[in-house]
């Protein structure tokens, strides 16, 4: 245990030359470590939190997947030798709901391996022992490049909501939501048209088509399918129902 734990304490130089501030994204990056060696764990939370970094522990693959889908994080750290579910079957997981950025921190370090985990959808492949200096670089290019490509892509407001058109993915408060192809392009196209009442009809011809022959009640079905998701509350409201016309979302 102690040749385990000292990797992690492995040429740890003196915190005042490591690079700050200009590499950081503007707030504190959420960080999640998937890590079944609970020393182990700790011992990278206290590296990174010292960085200024917010970080999360999980000790197995399952525990890791209810986090993904219920928080937001900028990053993962992945072992493979996880008890219950391995690594590189996480991470082909993780790839169906989140392209949040993977890197793998593990003692395997054949080449099969290493491509394996990258082919899986990883984004980097650390080997066990390293250096922490080396593992914060790193750290800092994956951050770097989600928030340039963040930055890059198009996206719509609506209060603490964020809808990413590229990524077809919705955000609000940072708690990220699963949708259907359908309540997004419904989503999609009431943020298009923020503050602007639109009605029923309207709804009906610019997301579900001129030739849409059903009942226009579906468009008051797939309002309230949102508004759940949102989590839409009386004292907290996205989507105003404008009685006898329509909708509207409001800022």
């Amino acid at each position: 245990m102690v040749q385990k734990i000292a990797y992690v304490m492995y040429n740890i130089e003196s915190r005042d030359v490591r690079l700050k501030g200009a590499d950081r994204m503007s707030g504190r990056s959420h960080i999640l470590i998937v890590e079944d060696e609970k020393q182990i764990a700790r011992f990278i939370q206290m590296e990174l939190e010292h960085e200024g970094y917010e970080c999360d522990i999980e000790y197995n693959g399952t525990k890791a997947m209810e986090r993904i889908g219920q928080d937001h994080f900028d990053l993962i750290l992945l072992d493979i030798m996880l008890p219950d579910v391995d690594g590189l079957t996480l991470c082909q997981r993780m790839r169906e709901i989140s392209n949040v950025p993977i890197m793998f921190l593990s003692a395997k370090d054949d080449v099969e391996t290493k491509v394996a985990g990258l082919d899986m959808g990883g984004n980097d492949y650390l080997t066990k022992p390293f250096n922490s200096k080396e593992l914060l670089a790193r750290i800092r290019v994956l951050l770097r490049d989600r928030n340039t490509d963040k930055a890059s892509e198009n996206f719509l407001h609506l209060q603490d909501m964020t809808l990413y058109l590229d990524r077809h993915e919705v955000e609000v408060a940072g708690r990220k939501l699963l949708l259907t192809k359908k309540e997004f392009e419904l989503l999609t196209y009431l943020l298009r048209n923020k503050n602007i009442v639109l009605t029923r009809e309207k709804i009906l011809e610019e997301v579900w088509g001129y030739d849409y022959a059903g009942d226009t009640n579906v468009v008051d079905v797939y309002i309230r399918y949102i508004r759940g998701k949102i989590g839409q509350t009386d004292s907290k409201k996205y989507i105003h129902t404008v009685r006898g016309v329509g909708y509207v979302a409001k800022d």
